[in-house]
């Protein structure tokens, strides 16, 4: 069975849905730069409470955000691991030989593995609450006055849109290799960290050449439809900047600063 992950639109009617995605696109950079300036854990509890009211007014399945953080779990522990053992502050917690564990190595593990699972909530909500085209578009309009020093923003937003929409594609084929080869006899749950990151070589291979021959097979596909960039073109929907985007915006600004604040 194929997981439904990271970088998939969730259509439905919800309040974040309706908004711009220039809006959301602010308010995603207004989130993640107030997650890098914040330094204390009530700050930190603020961001999570407004991302937590964030996924429950979005109306998108829980799986789906369980699904962008399963690739990061490994990250997660990592960071929490490392910082609990190779950051000595405060008190002992626990002792066995060389290793020590601080109570502030603890904090520190936690407020970073926080930080990282925020980060990458707050990316799945923009692009489960927003489609491709809509990302790609607003993406385009924001970054459209670098067009004065001849910076390619249409072919930068077009390499993003790209990007997010192959991610569940290459997830989706990720997991029918996998399954392909666990039903040749593959283990993939067995051994060490080193046995395990061996294992997957053979869902690499395929997956890397199956890669490049979708992305030559959308490049023929593209050219044989007469695209030659963005001189001249026009969009099928025009976006609208309305009260519930300023609304929004102010409380994703006043959200930056009472989050940096604490």
């Amino acid at each position: 069975m194929v997981r439904r992950g990271f970088g998939r639109f969730y259509p439905a009617s919800s309040p974040l849905h309706a908004l711009d995605p220039r809006t959301k696109l602010l308010g995603t950079v207004l989130v993640v730069a107030g997650l890098f300036f914040v330094g204390s854990l009530a700050g930190l509890a603020l961001f999570a409470a407004a991302v937590g009211i964030l996924f429950v007014a979005s109306r998108v399945p829980p799986r789906a955000f369980l699904g962008a953080l399963w690739p990061v779990s490994y990250i997660v522990l990592l960071t929490f691991v490392f910082q609990a053992l190779f950051y000595h502050r405060g008190a002992i917690v626990f002792s066995s030989g060389p290793v020590e564990v601080h109570a502030g190595g603890i904090r520190m593990g936690f407020f970073l593995a926080s930080r990282i699972v925020l980060l990458v909530l707050a990316a799945g909500l923009l692009t489960a609450t927003t489609s491709p085209l809509a990302l790609a578009d607003g993406l385009e309009i924001l970054l459209s006055p670098l067009r004065r020093v001849r910076f390619p923003v249409h072919e930068l937003t077009m390499m993003v849109t790209i990007a997010l929409r192959f991610i569940p594609t290459l997830q989706e084929e990720a997991e029918r290799i996998r399954e392909a080869q666990a039903a040749r006899g593959a283990v993939f749950d067995e051994g060490g960290l080193l046995g395990r990151a061996r294992s997957f070589v053979p869902i690499l291979v395929p997956l890397t050449v199956g890669a490049f021959r979708q992305a030559d097979e959308l490049a023929e596909a593209m050219e044989s439809r007469g695209y030659r960039g963005g001189a001249g073109r026009t969009r099928y929907r025009e976006l609208h900047f309305g009260g519930q985007d300023a609304l929004a915006l102010t409380c994703a600004a006043l959200l930056f600063l009472a989050g940096v604040a604490l």
